[in-house]
Order: structure tokens, then C-alpha cells, then sequence
């Protein structure tokens, strides 16, 4: 671990900056939006472009890297950035804010990508799980700090929005100014969807819904909060609550992973994931019920979506896990962008209350579905040694899944050459 912060410490803290930017306006966007007369409806198209533009920068910023190179695109799209939070107080319609979401949405997820090929290019085979724990571990302090930020100003003014404005622009120089070298910069060919489908069903319908609650927890959980009555500092409280459930959860979710049927552990965790949301469905208004929800759902979501692709990788063929990736990355996108388009839909049918439907629809959809995925293949053979499953965060772009997906093959081929190593000793004995 110290060895990846020797190599990798001024990345780690720009995207540490970065996080909380993001954290930042993303909650106080979902604040500020009633006050300014936006609709529920309003919103969540705002919330829902975010979304979109990761999905569109997926596609289109590694040509761009390619085209122009990592440094310019890193600062253009930094300075873009910059310039998207500072104009959101001037510009209060819902249109402006909706396409200030989709261009921060398309460059926050090509600052990523540059960041992660970074981060990869440090990183080696030895060192490369916990290079992704590290940035996991970043990205969601990133988040949970960017929420106590919100009550130190006023969210009817303007000082709320230059703070993250000015974290970000800070958070390039550290990275500019200590990286020595950019590096090379190429994707895999992705894997056919039919081929990802037909590898697992199971796994590409729990990304799609881990997708929509996602995109929920990320984009619609500040509405939320406004609409049930909640003060602004409940409210950064009930969102840090979802990350730091995640964080907790993390691990010994990824160490029971590799101990049990992993299809038992992701009917499990979206069943109790389902019930938590449940709770604060059926017994609304109780404050210390709401970070129990938030917890239990962020607790189980975000491992559960590492968990999805370390078993879609069980039965794919290690040269397919990297071309993987960008199928799983659109699956989940699909789902996101669709997310806060439902949530605000619910919010008005059925209140503060929704918001929990929604989640707790998805999550019970995933149960069922799981348990129907068992009963009608109880067994099946996976491809070689199943493997422990690396940390991916929801907020991951294709460069860190291929990263993981890197991890996964290797760890594949050391189990399997170990498993061959014992069989040898086994028959000579």
C-alpha cells in the first residue's frame, strides 16, 4: 500500500478534490432547485443529464485522449468543469442547469478516465488490487467530506458553488505539475452484448438495476430530502450515510464473496438491501430510520455492484474480462440515466415516500430474479478458478474496469497455477 501512495499520492489528492466538487454539487443542486421553482419533474431530467453525459464521455473522451493527448484533455475539461459550477447560480433555469449537468456529467467522467489510465500506468501487477482499493477508498471520503461542506454556507447564495469551483481547479495542479509522463492511451475492442447476456444473465440485469438505485442515492437523494422536510445538514448526513454504509460493507462483502456461492451472496444482499429501503417506505418521518435505510441501500448496492463483475468473470474467458468492461459500463448507464427520470415520477405520485419505493423495487426485482436465475440453473460450471473480487465503484469509468478486469485475469492464472501445482503433488503422491 505505502508503495502505491509513493507512486500515485499527488493523483490521489487531486481526485480527492475532485470527489468533493463533485459530491458537492450534486447534493446541492438537489437543494437548491426548489428554491429556485423547479418541479420535481424539472429535477430529475437535471439529475438524470449527469448521467447521460458519463455515458456520452464513455464513448467519445478515449478519442479524444487519443487526438490531443491526456495533459490538454485533463485541463480542458477541468477548466469546463470549473466554469459549469460557477455559471449554475447565474443561469437558474431547468434547461441551463440540465445542460450544465450533461457537460459536467461527459467531463468529470473524462477527467476520470485520464486520472484511472494514470493510476494504471503507476500500478503493476503486484500492487494493482490495492491501487483500486486506494482510489475506491478516495473517491468515497471525496464524497462523504464534499457533504459537510453544505453546512458551512448558504445554500440560497453563492459561496457554495466557488468552493467546489475552486477545489477543482486546484486539484489539477498537484496532478500536472508531478506526473512525469503521460501514458499510452488504448481500449479494448468490447465484448458483443449478446456475448455479455449470454455469459450472464444474471449479473448484466443486477448491473442495469444497481444502475437506476445508483442514480437514485447519487442524483435524487438531496430532492428527496427537501421534500420530506429534512434540514440541510440531516440531509448531508443521511447522503455520507450511503457511502460510508458502502465503505464499512465493502470488504467483508468482498471476503465473503470468495467463500460462498456468490449467487446466494447477491440474493442476499438485494434482499436485505429491498427490506432496508422497506423501512423507511413503511414507517416514514422517523430521521434515524432514514440513515438506517440509507446505509443498509449504500451498504449493499456498492459491493454488490464489484460482486456482479466478479461473477460475470467467472464465466468468461480471461482474454474476454477486459472487452467486458465496456458492455458492463453501458448496461449500468442505460440503467442510470433512466434512474432519476423514474425516482421524480414516483416522488410526485406517491411523495417523500417514492423514493424508497424505488429502491426498494429494484432491489426486490434483483431478489426474485436471482432466485429464479437459481432454481433454473441450480449448478453451473464456471471457466476456470473464480477468483476474489476487486473494488469497483459505481462512479468507475471503463479505464478502471478494465484495470479491474486486468486484476481479475491475473488472479485467475496464479489460482490456476497453483490449483495445477497441487493437482501435480497430489498425483505424485
Amino acid at each position: 500500500m505505502l508503495q502505491v501512495i509513493g507512486s500515485s499520492w499527488a493523483l490521489l489528492i487531486g481526485m480527492f478534490m475532485l470527489m468533493i466538487g463533485n459530491g458537492v454539487q450534486g447534493t446541492l443542486l438537489g437543494l437548491r432547485g426548489p428554491l429556485e421553482g423547479f418541479s420535481t419533474g424539472e429535477m430529475s431530467v437535471v439529475m438524470s443529464a449527469y448521467f447521460g453525459g458519463f455515458l456520452i464521455a464513455a464513448r467519445y473522451a478515449p478519442r479524444m485522449i487519443r487526438r490531443v493527448g491526456h495533459v490538454r484533455v485533463f485541463a480542458a475539461l477541468g477548466s469546463t468543469i470549473s466554469a459549469i459550477l460557477i455559471l449554475y447560480p447565474a443561469l437558474t433555469e431547468p434547461w441551463a442547469w440540465a445542460l450544465g449537468r450533461l457537460a459536467i456529467g461527459f467531463c468529470f467522467c473524462g477527467v476520470y478516465i485520464t486520472a484511472e489510465s494514470w493510476l494504471n500506468d503507476a500500478s503493476d501487477n503486484t500492487n494493482r488490487g490495492k491501487a483500486l482499493s486506494l482510489y475506491m477508498l478516495v473517491q468515497m471520503a471525496g464524497i462523504v467530506t464534499a457533504q459537510s461542506l453544505l453546512v458551512l454556507g448558504d445554500v440560497s447564495g453563492f459561496i457554495l458553488f466557488i468552493v467546489p469551483s475552486v477545489l477543482v481547479s486546484l486539484a489539477f495542479a498537484p496532478i500536472l505539475l508531478s506526473v512525469s509522463k503521460a501514458p499510452e492511451f488504448s481500449t479494448t475492442k468490447p465484448l458483443p452484448l449478446k456475448r455479455l447476456i449470454e455469459a450472464s444473465p444474471l449479473a448484466c440485469m443486477g448491473i442495469f438495476l444497481l444502475g437506476g438505485v445508483f442514480s437514485a442515492q447519487f442524483g435524487m437523494s438531496a430532492v428527496y430530502g427537501g421534500q420530506a422536510g429534512l434540514s440541510v445538514a440531516q440531509i448531508s448526513v443521511f447522503v455520507s450515510a450511503t457511502y460510508i454504509g458502502a465503505l464499512v460493507l465493502q470488504y467483508p462483502i468482498g471476503w465473503l464473496s470468495d467463500r460462498i456461492d456468490r449467487r446466494f451472496l447477491v440474493l442476499a444482499l438485494s434482499a436485505v438491501g429491498g427490506v432496508g429501503a422497506l423501512l423507511s417506505f413503511v414507517f416514514p418521518g422517523h430521521y434515524w430510520l432514514i440513515l438506517l435505510s440509507g446505509a443498509i441501500v449504500g451498504g449493499t448496492s456498492n459491493p454488490l455492484y464489484a460482486l456482479l463483475i466478479a461473477y460475470t468473470n467467472d464465466y468468461l474467458e480471461r482474454d474476454d474480462m477486459a472487452a467486458a468492461s465496456a458492455g458492463l459500463l453501458l448496461i449500468n448507464g442505460v440503467g442510470a440515466v433512466m434512474g432519476p427520470i423514474l425516482v421524480g415520477w414516483m416522488l410526485s405520485a406517491f411523495g417523500p415516500r417514492g423514493f424508497w419505493l424505488f429502491i426498494a423495487g429494484l432491489m426486490i426485482f434483483l431478489t426474485i430474479y436471482t432466485q429464479w436465475r437459481m432454481a433454473r440453473r441450480p449448478e453451473r460450471n464456471t471457466i476456470g478458478e473464480t477468483v476474489s473480487y476487486a473494488p469497483v465503484s459505481p462512479t468507475s469509468t471503463a479505464v478502471a474496469l478494465e484495470v479491474a478486469q486486468e486484476y481479475y485475469g491475473e488472479a485467475a492464472e496464479e489460482a490456476e497455477h497453483e490449483h495445477d501445482e497441487e493437482k501435480a503433488r497430489h498425483e505424485a503422491a
